[in-house]
């Protein structure tokens, strides 16, 4: 079991405050069909369009939501468009991570002359219902942070969308809010981003996992933790380490072709219900063997929950020093071996599942040998 140490909040003034995470950009080959998946299989409800509808001429976006959760699913409407050559390089992906600010220029000002390399100039976005102000810097790979400074407007989405309306709603899954999003790096690019996140952006390094802790008997891993300062953001960040064989962060780097977002873990406040809801939907799952359940209670303690529903279902349990979590993994949710996402319920646990990680990684690994990349 992992020992857990977060610091506490200093009282010094910090130069990039966060609100939470905004919305998630993806670069898809066909939104609409897309949409309708997130829609049907996630639970999600139509948000906002912009598109040639709207006056866009080069590209549609679909904005879905549930609860605090945004995705925006955007397709070029030319071969030559820049977003074209995105997807042709790594399919399906997340582009952007947009983070919720008080002061979409300032964030601009305050990490550039940092160091961070500017992606979008500031600027305001206005329509009837107000302003938006936003702006942006370069991440990993090709992704990018855009800062969103909404407090001056009160309509749907952003100026230049306009309001979704769908006859077709599926009822939510009970998915909250984006718990933390994870990033891919190339070999020996871990600290390279951990300083990123200190320098430029504030953040704390909160946990780190060697490739001791994150081993098999075939591959393994490193990963660090980045949190800002009231802990509503958190990027854990992974990097390959040497194994017998090709590690999961190995396989996505090849198929993806290059580094970016592999994973992103949405809050539920009952996860037996909200898997149950996704498997029913068509949502795959990674699986661990029952005899993961067999000793479960003595490594973990106490837990309110059945064992016989997470068992059937396949949901991890892992402990900290205030409480424990429960976790569980989908399989890759593109054709390609690398977006997937978690599902995650804290019952007072702040940490990130390690005593998970070996049953965890073996069940990604028997998929690899399936796709014959391990």
């Amino acid at each position: 079991m992992e020992t857990l140490t977060i610091e506490q909040p200093t009282k010094t003034q910090d130069f990039l405050p966060l609100n939470g995470t905004d919305y998630i950009e993806f670069y898809v080959g066909n939104a609409k069909q897309a949409a309708h998946f997130y829609k049907t299989a996630f639970g999600f409800q139509s948000l906002a369009y912009a598109g040639p509808e709207t006056g866009v001429r080069d590209r549609v976006s679909y904005v879905l939501q549930q609860e605090k959760i945004r995705i925006m699913l955007t397709t070029p409407l030319h071969s030559e468009h820049p977003i074209a050559e995105h997807i042709k390089k790594h399919g399906d992906g997340v582009k952007a991570l947009a983070l919720w600010v008080d002061d979409a220029y300032d964030a601009f000002e305050q990490t550039t002359k940092r160091g961070a390399k500017a992606y979008q100039e500031p600027q305001t976005l206005t329509d009837e219902h107000g302003e938006v102000r936003t702006s942006g810097i370069v991440l990993y790979g090709e992704t990018v942070h855009l800062f969103i400074e909404r407090k001056n407007y009160n309509g749907t989405f952003l100026p230049g969308y306009k309001e979704w309306k769908s006859d077709y709603n599926p009822e939510s899954t009970g998915l909250l809010y984006v718990d933390h999003c994870v990033g891919n790096v190339g070999w020996h690019k871990m600290n390279e981003w951990v300083n990123f996140y200190e320098d430029i952006m504030g953040f704390r390094n909160i946990l780190t996992f060697d490739d001791k802790m994150i081993s098999t008997e075939y591959s393994a891993l490193m990963s660090k933790v980045m949190s800002n300062g009231n802990g509503y953001v958190k990027f854990p960040i992974n990097e390959p380490a040497e194994g017998k064989k090709k590690s999961q962060i190995e396989e996505y780097l090849e198929f993806y072709e290059g580094e970016g977002v592999q994973h992103m873990a949405l809050a539920s406040h009952d996860i037996v219900e909200t898997v149950t809801a996704l498997k029913n939907r068509g949502v795959e799952f990674l699986t661990v063997p029952n005899t993961y359940y067999d000793d479960l209670l003595d490594r973990v303690g106490h837990i309110d929950e059945d064992l016989e529903p997470l068992k059937k279902l396949g949901i991890l349990v892992d402990r900290d020093d205030e409480g424990y979590l429960l976790q569980i993994f989908t399989k890759p949710v593109e054709d390609r071996p690398t977006v997937f996402f978690e599902i995650i319920q804290r019952k007072g646990a702040r940490s990130f599942g390690a005593g998970n990680f070996k049953a965890l990684f073996e069940a990604i690994e028997r998929e690899q040998e399936l796709r014959g990349n391990l």
